[in-house]
């Protein structure tokens, strides 16, 4: 048996010399082969993620150019980019227009829209999805769960079916979503807050009952509606549809929910914290009523804006992190972008199938996300081995 010694080697970071503990050596070589293994192991934990981050963007290419060339019109792959970078300043001029004006139509103007905006839906429920689970530190956070998105819906049947906040005039929907899901989300912890102190269990408890509450009104308001037309599209919207996507419909979204990405990209320490409690997250340095705060207005500001575009479609924020955090476990810095990106995925091959399944007829999307994602976690919950962020022995 040799003396106790410190692992010091290039390269090693915090984690891998465990805070200066002392390793006893078991036998000849034995401290060696240790540290050779777990150097092993992490380089190839770093090699694997960008490789994971780089398939998965290339999936995600995959996914858009397949997405845009299935439809009742099939198009041809190199159609598709040809007459994507004709729109493009400084490439146009150098594609050859082999294509019809028909084609161009259906490409550009219907489809390219219609797939990017599911891109960015997709992206943004994960992001908040994975946010809100780190928030309350439970598995069952969702934006739909908590209400976040009922608020968001009662303010937008508002602008749909009588046209409040017109004074805003184009914003006036993405506007009032947002205040709708702030309000939502402000009440959910206010009435969770009992001495002071938010505990998870009154968290979920007063989302669903702030949600059934918001599902009533929106309910109300769809009854008060002065025409059945305006109701028929105002149910449909709230299933959820991405098929009144424009590119000019799209632009404000795109940049709401990319900073809002980026934004919780640079706090997953803070988020990672989190997970270990408020108190653990505060000797860490971390501002917790602050940070708080600062998530809920940027989840709802995210949520608000989503809804207001595309309705409500459920079980994308809940059911991507799950699935991330079973491969990744519950590090932030991974989990985010990779569920971020599958999300995306997901959102896409959704609509497809919901473009698809009855053609010419059109299902919502919310009823194709739900369809495939309630299984998913019913299966997700009767494993004994599931845990939030991990497995349970």
């Amino acid at each position: 048996m040799g003396s106790p010694k410190y692992i010091k080697d290039r390269g090693e970071d915090l984690q891998s010399v465990c805070n200066k503990e002392t390793v006893r050596e078991t036998g000849e070589g034995g401290m060696a082969r240790s540290a050779s293994v777990k150097k092993y192991g992490r380089a190839r934990a770093l090699t694997a993620f960008p490789l994971l981050l780089g398939g998965l963007s290339l999936f995600l290419v995959i996914s858009v150019t397949a997405a845009v060339m299935l439809g009742s019109v099939r198009i041809e792959p190199v159609t598709v980019w040809k007459i994507a970078l004709s729109h493009m300043p400084g490439i146009g001029s150098l594609i050859e227009r082999d294509w019809t004006k028909a084609q161009e139509q259906i490409i550009w103007n219907i489809r390219f829209p219609r797939v990017l905006l599911g891109l960015v839906v997709g992206a943004g429920l994960s992001a908040v999805g994975v946010t809100i689970q780190a928030l309350i530190r439970n598995s069952l956070g969702d934006p739909y769960i908590l209400g976040v998105s009922s608020g968001s819906s009662v303010a937008a049947t508002l602008v749909l079916l009588f046209g409040g906040f017109s004074f805003l005039g184009a914003y006036a929907l993405p506007v009032s979503a947002f205040i709708g899901s702030l309000v939502a989300m402000a009440l959910v912890f206010t009435f969770a807050k009992v001495g002071g102190r938010i505990s998870t269990t009154r968290l979920l408890l007063a989302g669903t009952a702030v949600a059934s509450m918001m599902s009533a009104f929106t309910s109300f308001i769809v009854t008060m509606a002065p025409n059945a037309q305006g109701i028929r599209s105002v149910v449909y919207w709230l299933m959820g549809s991405l098929a009144g996507a424009k590119w000019e419909y799209l632009t404000a979204p795109a940049l709401i929910v990319v900073s809002g990405i980026l934004f919780l990209l640079f706090q997953h320490r803070s988020l990672n914290a989190l997970l270990v409690g408020e108190g653990a997250a505060g000797t860490m340095g971390v501002n917790v009523p602050a940070f708080r705060t600062c998530l809920v207005i940027v989840t709802a500001l995210i949520t608000g804006t989503i809804v207001s575009v595309s309705g409500s479609i459920g079980f994308v924020g809940l059911m991507i992190p799950h699935i991330v955090r079973l491969v990744l476990g519950s590090d932030h810095r991974k989990v985010l972008p990779v569920s971020v990106l599958f999300g995306a995925v997901y959102v896409i091959w959704a609509d497809v199938l919901a473009r698809l399944a009855l053609a010419p007829e059109e299902l919502p999307i919310g009823i194709v996300t739900a369809i495939c994602g309630g299984p998913f976690f019913i299966w997700l919950l009767r494993r004994s081995s599931y845990a939030f962020g991990g497995t349970s022995k």
